[in-house]
């Protein structure tokens, strides 16, 4: 297995394109507990082009009932990216001025627990993120309420 670079303008050109819109390849979880992890995940696979097809721990999509938890779950991405030694995206949680466009911030209440994921697209002089689930196309991180907040960066991808 080598490391290849994660490419952070395919991830924003992605979340740009399908920020108010939805890619017919993957299927809308709007309805049923919201969309912006999933969107993440296409966001980061536009990036990183190498899905980890490893059952249970892995993240993947290939369908609605052939998928990982980590591509629809805050907390399951969250412990991909950060505990990835397989194939695919891996990363570290850094401090805000650490961050570059294509990563990732995800949102929680004051009690520790996470629910929202989105994706960083510009980080000067405002840092401006896009999502699903009340849908945003680079939107100031400044104007949403959360409790507590945790920022991803994407340092690569395993092969």
């Amino acid at each position: 297995m080598y490391e290849t670079p994660y490419n952070r303008y395919s991830a924003v050109a992605y979340a740009r394109r399908w920020a108010l819109d939805r890619n017919s390849k993957y299927y809308d979880f709007e309805k049923i507990g919201g969309d912006c992890t999933n969107f993440a995940s296409q966001c980061i696979y536009a990036g990183a082009g190498v899905m980890n097809y490893t059952k249970i721990t892995g993240w993947y999509y290939r369908n609605t009932e052939d998928r990982t938890a980590a591509w629809t779950g805050v907390n399951y991405l969250y412990e991909f990216l950060t505990k990835n030694k397989g194939p695919g995206p891996f990363g570290h949680v850094v401090s805000r001025n650490q961050v570059q466009p294509g990563d990732i911030v995800q949102l929680g209440t004051g009690s520790g627990t996470f629910y929202h994921t989105s994706v960083i697209t510009e980080t000067t002089p405002k840092t401006l993120v896009t999502a699903h689930s009340f849908d945003a196309l680079d939107r100031p991180l400044s104007s949403y309420t959360y409790g507590n907040i945790r920022y991803i960066h994407i340092d690569g991808v395993y092969n």
